[in-house]
C-alpha cells in the first residue's frame, strides 16, 4: 500500500528533493540503548514513498542523537534503531531522528515519541494526537516519520498509557472509551505541550507550535486550541475529529485546517462546517467525496491512496504557510 506513485518527490523543507524507484523496505522496530520503556516490536512494510528515507537509521547504524533533555531531569530518553535494506544511497542517511521520551515517575509516568528533522530542521514544533490505536501504531509513526521529513520536529505522545484500543480488547469500544478520563488526557497533553514550548519556544527556535490530530486525536485538536487561546500553537489540523465539542470552537484563535470524508459517519461535514464558520480565522474544511473514516493515514485501495497523498500536500502546505513563512 502506497501513499504516493513508485517515482516520488519527497520535499524536505520545501527544498531539497529527494527522488527513488525504489521498492519497499522492511523497517523493524526493535530496542536500542538506555531505553526507559521499550518499544512494542513489530515490522511493517512502509510505503515504496517513504522507505528510502528511513536510511537515516541504516544498516551502518549511525545514530544521530537529538541534543539531550538538559532542563527536565525527570525526563528519561530511549533509542530505538531503525534497520533497512541494503542498497540505499548513504546520501539520505541523517535525515530524521527517533527517541522516546517519559517525564515523569511511577503513575505520574507519561511517554512520547519524537521524530526530529537532523538536516534542513525548520525549528518548528509540531504535536501528533494519534487514533485510538496510540502512539505506537505504525501508522501514525509512518506519518509522523514523513512529517519530519519536511524539516519539522514532531512529537506524538501515548494518549492512553501504555493502554490503546485493540481488536484483541476484551471489553467493548465504549467501555474502553469510558475508562479513558478526559481529565487525564488533557493533563498528559498539557504536559507535553509546556515540553515543547521548553524546548523549541523558549529558546527561540519555533515562533509558534503546530498540532495535527487522527480521529480521536483529531477531536482532541479543537479541545488543546480552545484551551490555548493562540498562545502557543499557530495552526492546527483535525483528521476525521471525533467526538468534538462544538462549542469550543468560539474559544479558538488559531487556524483549522478539517480534512475529512463525506462518507464518514464518525465526522459528518456539515457538522464540521458549522465548527470551521464558529472559528472563523482562515479555517478551511478540505472535504474528499466517497473517502470514509481514516482514509488519509490508512489508505484501503489505490484510489484512497490518491486521495491520502493529495490531503497530505495540503496539509503540509499548510503548515508551511501558518508556521514557517
Amino acid at each position: 500500500m502506497c501513499l504516493l506513485p513508485r517515482r516520488v518527490e519527497l520535499i524536505v523543507r520545501m527544498s531539497t528533493v529527494v527522488r527513488t524507484s525504489i521498492g519497499s523496505a522492511c523497517v523493524c522496530v526493535c530496542a536500542g540503548i538506555n531505553i526507559a520503556k521499550p518499544l512494542t516490536p513489530h515490522c511493517h512494510f512502509f510505503p515504496t514513498s517513504v522507505s528510502p528515507l528511513f536510511s537515516c537509521f541504516q544498516r551502518k547504524c549511525d545514530l544521530n542523537l537529538p541534543r539531550p533533555v538538559q532542563d527536565r531531569a525527570e525526563s528519561k530518553i530511549s533509542c530505538n534503531l531503525l534497520n533497512v535494506q541494503d542498497g540505499i544511497d548513504d546520501e539520505a542517511c541523517e535525515l530524521v531522528s527517533g527517541v522516546e521520551l517519559s517525564i515523569g515517575e511511577g503513575d505520574d509516568n507519561i511517554s512520547a515519541y519524537l521524530f526530529k528533522a537532523v538536516k534542513n530542521n525548520n525549528g518548528t514544533g509540531l504535536l501528533l494526537l494519534s487514533d485510538v490505536f496510540g502512539f505506537e501504531d505504525s501508522f501514525t509513526r509512518d506519518f509522523a516519520y514523513r512529517v519530519a521529513c519536511n524539516g519539522y520536529n514532531i512529537l506524538v505522545p501515548d494518549l492512553f498509557r501504555g493502554n490503546p484500543w485493540t481488536k484483541e480488547q476484551p471489553d467493548e469500544f465504549e467501555e474502553w472509551i469510558g475508562r479513558q478520563k478526559p481529565e487525564r488526557i488533557a493533563e498528559d497533553i498539557s504536559r507535553w505541550t509546556k515540553w515543547l514550548v521548553d524546548e523549541f519556544m523558549a529558546a527561540g527556535i519555533s515562533k509558534k507550535l503546530g498540532i495535527i490530530g487522527f480521529c480521536f486525536g483529531g477531536g482532541q485538536v479543537l479541545k488543546v486550541l480552545a484551551q490555548d487561546h493562540g498562545s502557543c500553537f499557530g495552526a492546527g489540523i483535525s483528521f476525521y475529529g471525533t467526538r468534538m465539542d462544538p462549542h469550543a470552537a468560539s474559544d479558538i484563535k488559531a487556524p483549522v485546517l478539517f480534512i475529512l470524508g463525506d462518507k464518514d459517519p464518525l465526522c459528518v461535514v456539515s457538522e464540521m462546517e458549522n465548527i470551521q464558520k464558529k472559528i472563523g480565522e482562515d479555517s478551511k474544511v478540505l472535504v474528499f467525496p466517497g473517502r470514509g473514516h481514516g482514509f488519509a493515514h490508512r489508505p484501503g485501495s489505490p484510489e484512497e491512496d490518491v486521495d491520502a497523498e493529495q490531503a497530505y500536500v495540503i496539509m503540509r502546505d499548510w503548515l508551511y504557510d501558518h508556521l514557517v513563512v
